[in-house]
């Protein structure tokens, strides 16, 4: 690996998040193998109402493929971190997670961070929204939107768990890393929430992540 390589490929500056009792963090540059085994046969110790006790360890194996699969293809789009909850609230496991992740954004020619904003807020987000907010002290993007899957997702769950491909709300913040021009970070998030996306229920989803966001900070150390 060539010295240009080995700075491209460091990740950015160190950052800190406040996060909700139950949730964790995956990080996908090192490490990843040894904390997926600590979620699932340490924080995990509890299952979902519905799963018999004899099909535990199977839902457990179940989530570990479904993990490693979002992990890696986080890891592929230059995922840095992977957050997600691990116990269940009322016997139910949220489903949500979010990715922090290097963005390739002006990485050859380092933009004005204000003009990759004012581009980015112009951009049109289909049955969403897009908002110039603050972030740590710095001006930041956020956008709201809908997806819509395609298909099902295929799994071999058992009927109670199997996770089934659901439209999901989604909200991305687009941060510049300060003082590194070029260097961009999204924070990623996703929920199908109950099953429906305008619920009261998904909307609380959303603004936990906002107020996670809201805890956002650069470190150095």
């Amino acid at each position: 690996m060539s010295a240009a390589d080995a700075v491209r490929q460091a990740p950015p500056r160190r950052y800190a998040l406040v996060l909700p009792p139950g949730w964790v963090r995956i990080p996908l540059r090192e490490g990843t193998k040894d904390a997926l085994e600590k979620v699932l046969f340490s924080h995990m110790a509890e299952v979902p109402e519905g799963i018999a006790r004899d099909d535990a360890m199977r839902f457990r194996l179940d989530m570990r493929r479904q993990l490693e699969k979002q992990a890696r293809a986080a890891r592929r789009n230059g995922g840095l971190d992977l957050y997600l909850p691990v116990l269940p609230r009322g016997g139910i496991f949220l489903m949500a997670s979010f990715i922090v992740a290097e963005m390739p954004i002006g990485q050859n020619h380092p933009t004005p961070p204000e003009a990759v904003l004012t581009r980015l807020a112009d951009e049109n987000v289909p049955g969403g929204t897009a908002t110039t907010v603050d972030v740590a002290g710095k001006p930041a993007l956020r956008r709201s939107y809908r997806s819509v899957p395609d298909q099902e997702e295929p799994g071999s769950a058992p009927e109670a768990v199997r996770r089934i491909a659901l439209p999901t709300r989604r909200v991305d913040y687009v941060l510049p890393v300060p003082d590194d021009p070029g260097r961009w970070i999204s924070v990623t998030f996703s929920t199908p929430g109950d099953g429906d996306v305008d619920s009261e229920f998904t909307g609380v989803l959303v603004e936990l992540f906002d107020a996670i966001v809201g805890t956002f900070a650069w470190s150095d150390e």
